[in-house]
C-alpha cells in the first residue's frame, strides 16, 4: 500500500496513528464484542466514549466550565440558521465581516431572520485580505458579531480578534480549530465542521457560553435549539457516534504530539516553508500576502491556466493529490492541516522546484 500526500481542503487527511487505531478497533472496541460503528448510543459503553471525548476537548482547548460542548450534525452550514434562530433574540440584529464564501452564506442566511449589518468586506479583491475594521460601524446593540476566522477557499485568517465589547463574538473555526491555542473566553460561541482538523465529515462541534442558551425563537425547530441538545447531552437524537469516536482519537494524538502549542509550532513551520518558496519562485505566486496569510490553506497560481492544469496533473501522478484550487480562485491550493506531516510539505516544495526547472 502506498499512501499519497492529500492536500484536500476537506474532507481532509487524518493522522495515520488515528487511522491505525480505528482500523485495529473496527471489529471490536475494547472487550465489547462490537464496533463503535454499530454500538447503541444509549449504551453505557458509548456514554463513556462521548463523555471522554468531551473531557479531552475541554482539556486540549482549555474550555471554561461556563461553556457547553455540543456534538451536532448538519455541518457548519446548518449553523448559519441555528445561530440566528437561537441568538438573534433581543434586538434582532447582528454584525458580519464578509471575508469569503462561508461568511457570506452565514450573512445571507441570518438576513432571513433579522437585520444584518456588514461591518466590512474584502470582496473587492476576491477575499484576498482581511479588511481593517472600523469600530464605529459596529452595532453595540447587536445580538452577536460573526466572523469566519480562517477562510479555507481564499487562504486568509484573522490574526487578531475584533473587540466586540459586550456583543458575543461568534466564530466559524471549521478550518483552523485545534491548529493552535485559542482563548475560548473571548468568544460567545465557536462552531466547526469536523472534516478538516477534527475527524470525518458528519460531525459538527459547537462550543457555546451557557448564558446564550435558552432563548431560542418560537419558530426555532426543536432539532435546531441549542438548549435541547445541551439538556440531552447531545443525545436528543442519535448523534454522529463514529465521528465523535474518531475525534477522541484525534485529541489523543494531539496530546501525544504535545498539545496545541506544539501543533501551532508545527503548522507555522509547514506554512513558512511553503510561503518562503512561493515568495522566492519565479513561476509560482501566493495569492495572499502579508499578515493575513492562513497557516492552514495556501492558494497559489502560476498565472497561466494551462500551466496550472499541467502542474495539478503531474503532481497527482507524483503522489500529491487534491491540489486544484477552488473554482472561484483558480490555480492551486495546498491545505496543510494538522495531519499533514512536515515531510509532506518538504516533498511538495521539492516537486514544485523540479516542475519550475522543467517548465521555465
Amino acid at each position: 500500500m502506498s499512501r499519497v500526500y492529500n492536500f484536500s481542503a476537506g474532507p481532509a487527511m487524518l493522522p495515520e496513528k488515528v487511522l491505525e487505531t480505528a482500523a485495529a478497533q473496527m471489529l471490536e472496541y475494547k472487550t465489547t464484542g462490537q464496533s463503535v460503528m454499530e454500538m447503541s448510543h444509549r449504551s453505557k459503553e458509548y456514554q463513556a466514549i462521548i463523555d471522554g471525548v468531551e473531557a479531552s476537548l475541554r482539556e486540549v482547548m482549555s474550555i471554561p466550565d461556563n461553556y457547553k460542548v455540543l456534538f451536532l450534525q448538519g455541518g457548519a452550514s446548518s449553523q448559519f440558521a441555528m445561530i440566528p434562530l437561537n441568538l438573534m433574540n433581543k434586538t434582532g440584529k447582528a454584525d458580519f465581516v464578509i471575508t469569503g464564501q462561508w461568511a457570506k452564506k452565514a450573512y445571507q442566511e441570518a438576513s432571513r431572520y433579522g437585520e444584518c449589518n456588514v461591518v466590512a468586506s474584502s470582496a473587492d479583491k476576491t477575499f484576498s485580505y482581511i479588511p481593517e475594521l472600523d469600530k464605529s460601524k459596529f452595532n453595540p446593540t447587536a445580538d452577536y458579531f460573526h466572523i469566519c476566522q480562517n477562510n479555507t477557499i481564499y487562504g486568509t485568517r484573522f490574526t487578531e480578534l475584533p473587540d466586540t465589547g459586550n456583543v458575543p463574538l461568534v466564530a466559524d473555526l471549521s478550518s483552523c480549530i485545534l491548529s493552535e491555542p485559542v482563548d475560548v473566553s473571548k468568544y460567545g460561541m465557536i462552531y466547526a465542521g469536523a472534516q478538516k482538523n477534527m475527524g470525518p465529515a458528519g460531525l459538527t462541534v459547537v462550543i457555546i457560553r451557557e448564558d446564550l442558551i435558552g432563548n431560542a425563537r418560537d419558530i426555532c425547530p426543536t432539532m435546531f435549539n441549542y438548549q435541547i441538545h445541551a439538556e440531552n447531552g447531545s443525545m436528543y437524537n442519535t448523534p454522529p457516534t463514529y465521528g465523535i469516536y474518531i475525534l477522541g482519537l484525534v485529541l489523543d494524538w494531539i496530546k501525544e504530539m504535545g498539545g496545541l502549542e506544539a501543533m501551532k509550532a508545527r503548522n507555522e513551520k509547514k506554512a513558512a516553508m511553503l510561503y518562503d518558496f512561493l515568495d522566492s519562485s519565479k513561476m509560482f505566486k501566493a495569492t495572499v500576502s502579508g499578515k493575513d496569510r492562513s497557516i492552514m490553506n495556501v492558494p497559489f497560481i502560476t498565472g497561466n491556466e494551462e500551466l496550472d492544469a499541467k502542474f495539478v496533473s503531474e503532481a497527482k501522478k507524483a503522489g500529491f493529490i487534491n491540489l486544484k484550487g477552488h473554482r472561484t480562485v483558480g490555480g492551486m491550493r495546498a491545505s496543510i492541516y494538522n495531519a499533514m506531516p512536515v515531510e509532506g510539505v518538504e516533498k511538495l516544495v521539492e516537486f514544485m522546484k523540479k516542475f519550475e526547472a522543467e517548465n521555465a
